[in-house]
């Protein structure tokens, strides 16, 4: 009976609760996809020259000592830039060899 009841309430008020989850989330996936679009579209030609001389620079800078003078806010923001270079590099080669484990050879 209790469960009888539970799905009674829960058809009753299935409508009601779709329309929330969805008014819920339309704005949040409007910023979602605004940001997909914008941080997953490859690199414009405009742009390799950029990142080729932003590449210089943070040699120069290892090789200078300012990696040393790194606030921690610029550190943890950096060291989450790397890991999320590199899990979308494992996440490319989970797709590539078609699964979690080694390569058909």
């Amino acid at each position: 009976k209790m469960a009888q009841g539970f799905v009674q309430r829960l058809f009753a008020r299935g409508p009601q609760l779709i329309n929330d989850a969805v008014a819920y989330s339309k704005p949040r996936l409007a910023t979602f996809w605004y940001y997909a679009k914008v941080e997953l579209a490859p690199p414009t030609p405009a742009e390799i020259p950029r990142a080729i001389d932003s590449l210089k620079g943070m040699v120069r800078s290892f090789q200078t000592g300012r990696l040393a003078q790194l606030t921690v806010r610029e550190a943890l923001r950096n060291g989450l830039v790397a890991t999320e270079v590199l899990m979308w590099f494992y996440i490319g080669e989970i797709i590539g060899k078609g699964g979690l484990i080694g390569y058909n050879v």
